[in-house]
This record gives C-alpha cells, structure tokens and sequence, in this order.
C-alpha cells in the first residue's frame, strides 16, 4: 500500500482510539451542556418555571430532572464517529455525514429528554419501563438508523472497516503476484 493511501488510514484509526480515551470525555465535555441547556429551553417554551441547577439538573414546576451522563449518550456519538472514520469517504463527504449524524441524534436526544421530563411531570405510570426500553433497545435502534439515513443520503459505498481491510489485503496480494 503507497503511503499516500497508508496516511489517512492510519490517522483516521488514530483518531478513533484518541477519542475513546478516558471514556470517550470529549463527547460529554461537549455535549453535556448543549443538551441540557437545550433541553431546558425547550421545557421554557412549555413550562412557566424553568431553571438549571448544579450544571446538570433542570428544575421545572418543580420537578428535578437530573441530566447524566447516560442522558446525554456520548457513546452513542463515539459509535457513530468510529462508523464515519471506519469508513472510506472524500474528507469533505465525511465532514458532512458526521455533522449530519451529531445534528440527528442531537435533535433525537433532546426531543427524548423533554418528551421523558413532560411523562414524569404528568405522572405517567409506566414511566420507568418507558425509560428503560428507550435506553437499552431505542438507542441501538435509533444509532442504526441515523446511520443508515446518513448511508443513504450521502450514497456511501463503502462498509466501515470491512472496506478497508478489504482494500489493505487486496493490496498485499497484488505486492506478493
């Protein structure tokens, strides 16, 4: 393999591993107060009362709804970050995909939040199960499908990692004939 096309293999791969250190903090760094603080006005545009306290926590008619980091699915954005970099794409194609994947469960999350703040609010009984088939079978099946809509929207070919080990090996067997 030339190392014109080794280059931007190994750096995307580099990158990956760099942003899922330490827990992949990066992502809640900065998404923790974009979601909250969006989550919030929204509940303002619904509720009269409406305040954030201790950074993570939105107070409305008093109610306390505390914002971790589960909420907030920075791995969820880590996976959707390493389908972008595993994956073969024009660095512009790329730029636009991964915006678009962020900018969509963005929107998805936060509408999530309020939506699971205004059943809390209104005593909804089933509340807790609600909350849990969201986090454990909602998330995977929202990830895969903001994937795929990305897929299809950015008519990408290619198959995260498949594809390039595909293309590393069909290289070593061309260097071997």
């Amino acid at each position: 393999m030339k190392k014109k096309e080794l280059l931007p293999l190994i750096l995307r791969y580099t990158l990956i591993i760099i942003l899922g250190l330490n827990n992949a903090w990066i992502f809640y760094f900065v998404l923790t107060p974009l979601t909250v603080y969006s989550s919030a006005w929204i509940l303002g545009l619904i509720y009269q009362e409406v305040a954030i306290v201790g950074g993570n926590t939105i107070v409305f008619n008093g109610i306390y709804a505390g914002i971790v980091g589960a909420c907030i699915a920075g791995s969820a954005y880590y996976l959707l970050t390493i389908l972008n970099l595993s994956t073969q794409m024009k660095l512009n194609k790329r730029i636009k995909n991964l915006a678009f994947l962020f900018l969509a469960f963005f929107i998805i999350n936060v509408i999530r939040i309020v939506g699971f703040a205004m059943l809390y609010y209104s005593g909804f009984g089933y509340f807790d199960l609600a909350h849990d088939l969201t986090w454990y079978v909602g998330s995977t099946i929202i990830v895969v499908l903001i994937w795929f809509i990305g897929v299809k929207i950015f008519a990408i070919k290619e198959i995260p990692l498949y594809s390039d080990v595909r293309k590393i090996l069909k290289k070593e067997k061309k260097k071997k004939i």
